[in-house]
């Protein structure tokens, strides 16, 4: 008995449309390329049941880069290429950038994509997260260290970081099941979940930031528009000068807080 065709394009499409891919053409180009010739069916399948996309073909695209994920590893959103590009405009060549609950290390991967020359760190609590870091920044030279924000850090960073980039899960917990069945379903709980008001993560964050930061150096984090406000007292609270970038057209927020830099006097 003869093996059955391989699926064409158009067989894939029909497919997608079916469940209601909205972006049926573009993903079927997709999976047709990444998939062997024995593995598309099946590839299909599992996009049709409602995987996310980039587990299935096992990239995702940020900022013009190929990111690695695997399944159970957040998926970087497009709306997070600003919290990438602002971190890459507060550096500078040579800096010391750490990116706290890294997930996949999209962000950093683009921080060093944009300035080679950073001293780039990461850290991941999630054991497949941080591995799947690795893959996207060894090659680049960055360093990942699995644990809980700031614990795995090496000690001699302290009072030496330039910029401090940190996607923290910021969705209130009660808006779990609001998100899109993808995330709700796929997706780790704890890159999403923020407690009750989306902030909890992020004032872990700030409370430890000063101790980090280099003077004038600067932590960046992703909120939503509504949690911006709320999110600037947190970091002002901390001891940071805080303020608020927005690109709508993305529906993309990011909270700056800079460490004031040392004053300078005359003595006598």
């Amino acid at each position: 008995m003869r093996d059955p065709a391989p699926l064409a394009l158009p067989e894939v499409v029909a497919r997608l449309r079916a469940v209601g891919c909205v972006f049926a053409e573009e993903e079927a180009a997709l999976l047709i390329a990444a998939a062997t010739p024995d593995g598309l069916a099946a590839m299909v399948d599992r996009r049709a049941a409602g995987e996310p996309l980039e587990y299935v073909i096992g990239w995702a695209e940020f900022c013009g880069l190929r990111v690695a994920v695997e399944p159970g590893v957040f998926v970087p959103r497009h709306r997070t290429e600003f919290l990438a590009s602002q971190a890459a405009a507060h550096a500078h060549p040579g800096a010391v950038v750490v990116d706290l609950c890294c997930g996949s290390g999209a962000v950093g991967a683009a921080v060093v994509a944009a300035l080679p020359s950073v001293e780039l760190h990461a850290t991941e609590i999630d054991a497949t997260a941080a591995r799947c870091a690795r893959r996207n920044l060894v090659t680049v030279g960055g360093r990942v260290h699995a644990g809980d924000l700031y614990d795995p850090l090496p000690a001699g960073l302290r009072g030496r970081v330039d910029v401090l980039v940190a996607n923290v899960p910021y969705v209130p917990t009660d808006e779990i099941p609001l998100l899109p069945r993808e995330a709700r379903l796929y997706e780790p709980r704890q890159a999403l979940d923020g407690g009750p008001d989306g902030l909890d993560v992020l004032r872990r964050v700030a409370a430890e930031a000063p101790a980090w930061l280099a003077p004038g150096g600067h932590l960046l984090v992703e909120t939503s528009a509504v949690q911006a406000r709320r999110a600037a007292e947190i970091l002002t609270a901390s001891g940071l000068l805080a303020e608020v970038n927005s690109l709508d057209e993305i529906d993309a927020t990011v909270v700056i807080g800079t460490k004031p830099a040392r004053r300078t006097g005359r003595v006598g």
